[in-house]
């Protein structure tokens, strides 16, 4: 859950989580639709599809891995993450290295690298960080360094007057730890979205995505006006939003669309535009976006004309 969130949004999540699916066992018994429901909000849905698919395979073992190289063959488990797991859960000799050790490393060492992304300013420490890692106490220096990271050597002003490393820090010495590491920003892709809010006998027009899509499988959203044959500014203005997954900045509006023949002809031949009753909107699986705008909108529209 914390891979690209914050913890404050991951805790109430988690402890959710762990109710409803409390070991691998329950994990790998519930149904995909479950998991990605217990999941809305958080993105990123290939997550919950891996750790689904994860736990079904680690309850068929005598065990679970205690080592690294036994976590890496499970799906969506990378080098980090198979570090962190066996280090911290099992005590194994593992180093972790992730975007606050990688700050700290770059600090420490002064290194001038320019790096073209974080994955690979992640590889060129990893061989620091199995050099300096506490081969006793691995899931304690693991985690020592991250929390350094996070609420010490921080992007921006780090603290490093209370930094407990300070005296051993080569880039505080040369007098501009901030301006490390060097990595490369992702030029932002901007892109944009019509999206159409249809209500017919009390239903809502749903996009259900296909279940071999990369991102949201198994999801609802607003279609997009597009799919339904309507031009991007058909029907009056209910939103604008606009959001930003990883580089990309999505405009979005959504606009209450009257359906021409045409459109309803779409909608009876395309299997993943789906209506949708109005009383069940909590039941299904909407990304997080898409949830908040729904209840937005349905809320305004309760809301008794002032004018």
């Amino acid at each position: 859950m914390l891979q690209q969130t914050q913890v404050k949004t991951v805790l109430p999540y988690f402890a959710a989580w762990v109710a409803r699916f409390p070991d691998f066992a329950a994990l790998a018994a519930a149904s995909e639709a479950s998991v990605l429901k217990a999941w809305e909000g958080l993105g990123y849905y290939s997550r919950a599809r891996n750790l689904h698919h994860l736990a079904k395979l680690v309850s068929a073992m005598p065990a679970p891995p205690r080592e690294a190289a036994g976590w890496l063959e499970l799906p969506g488990v990378g080098p980090y993450t198979a570090a962190a797991i066996s280090s911290i859960a099992c005590g194994a000799p593992a180093a972790c290295v992730d975007g606050n050790i990688v700050r700290v490393f770059a600090r420490l060492t002064n290194d001038l690298t320019a790096f073209a992304d974080n994955g690979s300013a992640v590889k060129h420490f990893v061989p620091l960080a199995a050099q300096l890692l506490n081969r006793r106490h691995p899931g304690d220096h693991n985690e020592a360094l991250m929390e350094l990271g996070a609420t010490v050597c921080t992007k921006a002003n780090p603290a490093c007057s209370v930094c407990p490393v300070s005296r051993f820090c080569a880039g505080f010495a040369a007098g501009d730890p901030a301006s490390l590491p060097r990595i490369a920003r992702k030029s932002t892709i901007r892109r944009e979205v019509a999206r159409a809010w249809c209500v017919d006998r009390g239903r809502l027009l749903l996009h259900h995505v296909h279940a071999d899509s990369r991102r949201l499988a198994g999801m609802h959203e607003l279609p997009e006006l597009a799919a339904l044959g309507l031009a991007s500014d058909a029907g009056s203005l209910l939103a604008k939003h606009t959001r930003s997954i990883t580089h990309h900045r999505i405009a979005e509006t959504i606009r209450e669309a009257k359906l021409d023949a045409a459109a309803r002809q779409r909608i009876t031949r395309d299997r993943d535009l789906v209506w949708v009753p109005l009383g069940a909107i909590d039941r299904v699986t909407l990304s997080g976006p898409h949830r908040r705008w729904v209840a937005e909108i349905l809320t305004s529209k309760q809301q008794p004309d002032r004018h």
